[in-house]
């Protein structure tokens, strides 16, 4: 039963980390059929803000685990935002209309430069901002104990995947995407601005991305090629819960993380492995994802 409860704690704490990274890539994907590569990219430029947000404000004096949170939300949102609003509006409006592989090279050129603009920003020395992950302390769980901050993300993943569904379920913006998510040449015609919709769309999706990796920094190092790493497994998640679902984004990252904590738990050497052995088996039976739908295509 330890081992159990053990898989089970860190497996739906892993899937909330899985769904923070993945949340804004399936919301791109489902209004605007962009396999945005350069998520992984937002994901680290919300890390590197939050991190050395922090490292300056810890090392002002500061000592106030609330205004720790405050600053990671006011860095991810704010530079997620901006960044999402310049790539869409300087870059992928001038390519609306091409090829979702065209989209996709184009995103990971995207990838590419702010990997190395973060590099002269930051540089590549490791940045570390642990101080909100330590005072948050831990709890015991049975016989085990387990770090609060990570059943803060887990209770944050919660929130933001409810807000994200209600959002598109219930608010009229959330139908029109809806809408144009069906069919965007008949949403246009009805009056619909779809390009508003997709700025609006992809400053909403690169605003998770930064706000993953700021919620993520205080847990890890913060180091140049974290965002190539995340994008991975994002890919991994949102392909096996079904490219464009929310829902399937939620179930994807839930099934991967159980098996991933399974296999450290039982099998530590398939860890890597297990995760796209997921994805392979759940793509043998249904090629669309658990909760994607095949489209057909206009000619």
């Amino acid at each position: 039963m330890l081992t159990v409860w053990a898989i089970l704690i860190d497996g739906f704490i892993y899937a909330s980390w899985l769904f923070l990274v993945a949340a804004g890539l399936t919301v791109i994907y489902g209004v605007m059929r962009i396999l945005n590569m350069a998520h992984g990219s937002l994901y680290a430029l919300g890390a590197y803000a939050a991190a050395s947000a922090l490292g300056l404000y810890y090392a002002g004096g500061g000592d106030q685990l609330w205004m720790a949170f405050v600053i990671i939300a006011v860095c991810a949102i704010t530079i997620g935002a901006i960044t999402g609003l310049a790539i869409e509006r300087g870059l992928l409006r001038l390519m609306y209309g091409r090829d979702e592989i065209l989209m996709l090279i184009i995103t990971f050129a995207v990838l590419l430069i702010l990997e190395d603009v973060m590099k002269l920003i930051w540089g590549t020395t490791p940045y570390f901002a642990y101080q909100p992950y330590a005072a948050m302390g831990r709890i015991n769980i049975d016989v085990l104990t387990v770090s609060r901050y990570d059943l803060m993300v887990l209770v944050v993943s919660i929130v933001i995947g409810a807000s994200l569904w209600f959002w598109l379920e219930r608010t009229r913006i959330g139908k029109i995407l809806r809408s144009i998510i069906h069919d965007r040449e008949i949403s246009q015609a009805m009056g619909v601005n779809v390009e508003r919709m997709f700025t609006i769309t992809f400053m909403i999706g690169a605003t998770l991305g930064a706000i993953a990796g700021g919620i993520t920094a205080p847990i890890i190092s913060v180091v140049p090629g974290i965002g190539i790493e995340v994008i991975v497994l994002a890919f991994a998640v949102v392909v096996t819960g079904g490219l464009g679902s929310i829902t399937g984004a939620a179930i994807g990252a839930i099934i991967v993380g159980l098996a991933r904590a399974t296999s450290i738990h039982t099998m530590p050497e398939l860890e890597l492995f297990i995760i796209y052995a997921v994805m392979a088996a759940v793509l043998v039976f249904r090629p669309h994802g658990l909760f994607g739908q095949a489209v057909a295509r206009k000619i």
